[in-house]
């Protein structure tokens, strides 16, 4: 386990972060925009997003799963967040004005990921449906939910707080980076220096050995999909801040992102082995890897094809390593 776990010693996580600095290296040599403080920043403040739900994916394919319903947990916990928030809850019946104030509107984006998070834990442990499955139809009830709730419009004007979390800075840094950054911290301790994170891992490398050895394996699996959908919904919070306005379609594809993110970090899509810090390094290669093409004028439909050849480029080098290590 401890392999697994240790950065620097394990190529899962070595050979992306070569990778990373050779594609940076590439593309200050391709582009004279590419190196401005700038664009840096621009990179780091759009990381920010994949890399807040890339954490929680991170987690849950480390047992062994997968969850697709991320991006549109996204959207519906930024809508409810900025529809609250500008809006509140009004129940004419009864003649009452529930007013939100930012915190508010926070507070209600983040349970709001939390909940549905929560109800894929228990769909996977409670009913026993595979993660692929319960993931999908939550991706579809959240994509509905917040079309229903939107009107299938964006919501607007949503005042001065929402736009400093998106778009502010402090010492001279995004603070979706600051925030994206607190959120590394916090999980990379919990993965590396708590016996929860112990239990992830050995989870995801043989499940049926740690329930004989007494592992709660249901309890920690509803705990780890409720994360991610926390997450999911601070990434929800970060995306409608940096537009001022949530819209209707946020999130679309960024469940894959994310997963790109962290099979490109190191891993295993079969679980049990990979980091945190590894991820991060994927989603930074990807995030490089969107901003450079977009610099250098390529087709958006080309980016498609380039990101999705890395992504198998980085699952065929993990299954070479996996093997070679056999």
């Amino acid at each position: 386990m401890k392999k697994s776990i240790n950065l620097f010693t394990n190529n899962s996580a070595l050979k992306p972060l070569v990778a990373l600095l050779l594609m940076i290296i590439a593309m200050m040599f391709l582009s004279d925009h590419f190196a401005t403080s700038d664009n840096l920043f621009n990179v780091l403040r759009q990381v920010s997003v994949n890399v807040c739900i890339s954490v929680g994916m991170t987690m849950v394919i480390l047992t062994g799963g997968i969850d697709l319903s991320v991006g549109s947990i996204l959207a519906l916990a930024g809508a409810v967040a900025a529809g609250l928030t500008r809006d509140g809850l009004s129940f004419p019946s009864a003649d009452l004005f529930i007013g939100f104030t930012f915190w508010g509107g926070i507070l209600a984006a983040l349970l709001i990921g939390t909940l549905l998070g929560w109800v894929n834990g228990v769909m996977i442990t409670t009913f026993k449906v595979p993660p692929f499955i319960a993931t999908l139809g939550m991706l579809t009830i959240a994509r509905g939910l917040t079309m229903l709730y939107t009107g299938g419009f964006p919501i607007t004007g949503l005042g001065k707080g929402f736009e400093y979390v998106g778009t502010g800075w402090f010492l001279g840094i995004p603070m979706p980076v600051w925030i994206a950054l607190i959120v590394v911290i916090v999980f990379a301790f919990i993965m590396r220096h708590t016996i929860f994170g112990r239990h992830i891992y050995a989870i995801g490398g043989n499940e049926r050995a740690s329930l004989i050895s007494g592992i709660k394996v249901n309890r920690v699996k509803l705990i780890v999909y409720t994360l991610a959908g926390t997450l999911a919904g601070l990434a929800g919070l970060l995306v409608t801040a940096r537009l001022d306005s949530a819209q209707p379609n946020a999130g679309v594809s960024y469940e894959l992102d994310s997963i790109a993110a962290v099979v490109i970090g190191g891993t295993s899509l079969s679980g049990g082995k990979g980091s945190v810090i590894g991820t991060i390094i994927g989603a930074l290669i990807i995030g490089v890897l969107n901003n450079g093409l977009v610099l250098l004028g390529v087709s958006p439909f080309w980016q498609q094809v380039i990101k999705g050849i890395v992504i198998l480029a980085a699952v065929i080098l993990d299954k070479g390593g996996s093997k070679r290590n056999t």
